[in-house]
């Protein structure tokens, strides 16, 4: 402590803890005043500060807001030589960073959503609009200048660096951070520069951002040239997330931020208005007052997960996209934490037993009675008759065969191929049923189309998908139990993964002293998702612009000094009592969502029994789906006059329609030329469950056509050159391993199975450091680094 002792007006008060300490001097806590603290210069500043505090403090700034903590009395020693300043004493503040850094704000501010962040925005709107009704420019606006409380309220600090104008003396602010300037001050000396609203606009502006976008800067994209430095992208006015003006700016934002589409018109013209090219259009104070407003009062609450806040424009919840990406979840429901869930196990029983017990109709119920064809249709006999007209003719070229030995001998071997043909023609009198058995899938889509049409026509939509979703809500509730046993041995598997994740995180990127990684690398490392040194690996960095290999091994260097003192703890903590509390709550929210699912269900189905019960009636006198049947039994009866297999029929009680129109008539079969095998794909055809060897083709090729999410995501990580870590389980292991690899391909293997394929991602395993191929349907929980 340098002073014991101050004095403040008349006043000899002593001073108390020490509060902060920085590059000016030490903040106190004030004995006697319990709002107040005093900061004390370092010798050296004293006289440079003075003349400016004392005029701060005439001025009367301090009484004028209580959203900043100006100078309020002059502080000096007892023999009256300055020493520094009495100010309002912010506590239970944060710096703006905490609250905007996704893992900071989990952090210090755990139960907040959206609503509270822009909140928060146009709280630091308002204090900022009061300095400039105060007189005072900023100037050196950012991101540990701006405090922000439990309860979004805002306090800015440092106010004695504020531009301040008094009897036309100009008092400047001489400093500045490097990623909240104005590409116009950019290079130049902040000191001799006279700082305006416009330039504190910027500044705003770039706080403003940093809390809608999560911490991302404006700044900080993918130039589509040479690596350039943040510095440099602002200086040039590259706004990586604009709309109006990419070819100019040749920037694109990083992977997984949020893009300026998703937000209102208004918020997004403020932003182009902020980072454009005219430092006169930036929008003000009051504007973004006005342009949050519009935010707040428009955002959307998402139906899965009661913490998820988003903008009405993304047309869905834009957390939950980003948390199945990245498993990282933005705004978690801390509800869900507490286990102690209220739930009716013996009710939600009874509730299945009476569903299972329910009388729901059946296709075969829904498919009206219809005489059995007696015979062939005029198609097949059409067929059959040209088979044997044409099996006739062998009979005569047999002849003239015959005649030819007799009559022509030395040319034998023209009568042997003559009689060839003639016997090969004699013996093809059967017709192919390759044609009919498509006649007969053809069929079997119309009736599925009729019968989707007649549940829509008899409004029993909603109830047959109740039903559906009853199936699975019952199937996952029984195996519930089951599914928390394999998580909680899985979580005990990975413990020592999860306390040494938990261990790095600990150590923030902004409070690194790596040398060459100042505040603009440090931003720009936070805008990539580079957060904390558990996030720090090497094709991370590298994936960086501006970062190559020496920033890298810096980096590297500086997670391994710091991993290189964590010891794992093998005993129980209370670290794992939080792990699998938060489990069993986030499994015990999800028994009770399906407890409500499937008593809610129940009463959709008694209510709709009546109509449930008229349905066979109702389809035995549709004349649509009658002529349906009618057409698929003869197709049917065909293939049995044939002699030739029936495919399994795919006619399911469902509700989605098939994508393509269906025929209203049966085609006729092309018996002179042979029709190819036609493939099937995913939107020819709803699937049933319960597929059969008929269909195995089908679900092959939906299987290969669709992309799954986890096999988007690798080929993201592949793209953008970064690791991916998953959980993982041979069939032979016991247990899920955590595996990181560096990914080079997507591959696909033959095997004996029905689907015929087996997607795997092809990479070297860290663990072992061999190249290995791991399969997409063994992996886990993947998380692209």
């Amino acid at each position: 402590m340098t002073v014991q002792e101050i004095v403040i007006g008349k006043d000899r008060v002593s001073v108390a803890e020490l509060i902060g300490k920085g590059g000016e001097g030490e903040v106190y806590a004030i004995k006697g005043r319990s709002r107040q603290a005093v900061k004390i210069y370092n010798t050296s500043l004293r006289g440079m500060r003075e003349d400016k505090v004392r005029a701060m403090v005439g001025e009367g700034l301090a009484v004028k807001t209580d959203l900043v903590a100006y100078p309020g009395e002059v502080v000096t020693d007892r023999r009256g030589n300055f020493l520094g300043f009495v100010m309002r004493l912010v506590s239970g503040y944060r710096p703006l960073h905490e609250l905007y850094s996704p893992k900071s704000r989990q952090r210090h501010f755990p139960k907040v959503d959206y609503r509270f962040v822009v909140h928060a925005a146009r709280n630091v709107a308002r204090a900022v609009g009061k300095v400039h009704q105060t007189g005072c420019v900023i100037g050196d606006l950012n991101h540990s200048g701006v405090l922000v409380a439990q309860d979004a309220t805002v306090a800015l600090i440092d106010a004695d660096s504020f531009q301040f104008t008094l009897n036309g003396k100009s008092y400047p602010c001489v400093v500045g951070v490097p990623e909240f300037t104005p590409p116009e001050l950019h290079g130049k000396n902040l000191a001799s520069v006279q700082r305006t609203i416009e330039h504190d606009n910027f500044g705003l502006a770039v706080a403003i951002f940093h809390l809608l976008f999560m911490g991302r800067h404006p700044y900080a994209g993918r130039y589509n040239g040479p690596d350039i430095s943040m510095g440099d992208a602002i200086g040039q006015n590259r706004f990586a997330f604009s709309l109006t003006r990419q070819s100019a700016t040749q920037t694109t934002p990083p992977p997984g931020a949020l893009t300026l589409d998703v937000f209102p018109d208004a918020i997004a013209r403020a932003f182009e208005s902020a980072f454009g090219i005219t430092p006169s259009a930036r929008p003000r104070a009051l504007d973004w007052i006005h342009s949050l407003n519009t935010l707040e009062s428009s955002l959307n609450h998402c139906s899965k997960v009661k913490t998820h806040y988003y903008p009405s424009n993304a047309g869905g919840c834009v957390w939950c996209k980003l948390t199945g990406n990245s498993g990282f979840d933005m705004f978690p429901d801390l509800t869900a934490v507490e286990p102690n869930i209220p739930t009716d196990a013996r009710g939600t029983e009874e509730a299945i037993r009476e569903i299972l017990a329910f009388r729901f109709p059946t296709v075969a119920d829904l498919l009206p009675a219809a005489a059995t064809p007696r015979g062939a249709s005029s198609v097949l006999r059409k067929a059959r008759n040209g088979k044997r007209g044409r099996a006739l003719m062998g009979l005569p070229i047999m002849a003239g065969a015959v005649a030819g030995f007799i009559y022509a001998a030395q040319a034998w071997f023209v009568w042997i191929g003559l009689a060839i043909w003639g016997w090969a023609t004699l013996s093809d009198r059967e017709v192919e049923s390759g044609p009919f058995q498509h006649v007969f899938k053809d069929a079997d889509e119309r009736m599925q189309h009729e019968l989707n049409a007649f549940v829509q026509r008899n409004g029993m939509i909603e109830v047959v998908k109740v039903r559906g979703d009853l199936d699975a809500a019952i199937a996952a509730y029984n195996g519930h139990a089951d599914v928390l046993a394999r998580e909680l041995m899985m979580m005990k598997s990975n413990r020592e993964s999860r306390q040494r994740q938990a261990y790095l995180d600990r150590f923030s990127i902004r409070r690194a002293n790596i040398s060459g990684i100042g505040p603009v690398k440090t931003a720009t490392l936070v805008s990539f998702g580079i957060e904390t040194a558990a996030d720090v690996n090497q094709s991370a960095v590298l994936s960086i612009p501006g970062f190559g290999d020496v920033m890298t091994s810096k980096l590297l260097a500086w997670r391994r000094g710091h991993e290189s003192h964590f010891k794992y703890d093998r005993t129980p903590n209370a670290q794992d009592v939080a792990d699998e509390r938060a489990l069993r709550g986030r499994y015990a929210a999800e028994k009770a969502k399906l407890e409500s699912t499937i008593r809610n269900g129940l009463g959709t189905l008694r209510n709709a029994k009546a109509r449930l019960d008229a349905l066979p009636t109702k389809a035995r006198n549709d004349r649509a789906l009658t002529d349906a049947f009618a057409a698929r039994a003869q197709a049917e009866q065909d293939l049995r006059e044939l002699g030739a297999s029936v495919p399994a029929s795919t006619v399911a009680l469902t509700v989605t329609p098939p994508a393509r129109p269906a025929p209203q008539t049966s085609r006729a079969p092309r018996v002179t030329t042979p029709t190819p095998p036609r493939v099937t794909t995913s939107t020819d055809r709803a699937i049933n469950k319960s597929t059969t060897a008929g269909q195995i083709q089908t679900v092959s090729v939906r299987k290969v056509a669709a992309k799954s999410q986890l096999q988007l995501d690798v080929e993201r990580a592949i793209k953008d050159g970064r690791k991916i870590q998953f959980l993982y389980k041979k069939p032979s292991d016991k247990y899920f391993k955590e595996r990181t690899i560096s990914p080079k391909e997507i591959t696909e293997f033959n095997h004996t199975y029905q689907d015929g394929k087996t997607i795997c991602v092809k990479g070297i395993c860290d663990l072992r450091n061999a190249e290995r191929d791991f399969a997409f349907k063994r992996m886990k929980e993947l998380k692209i680094l």
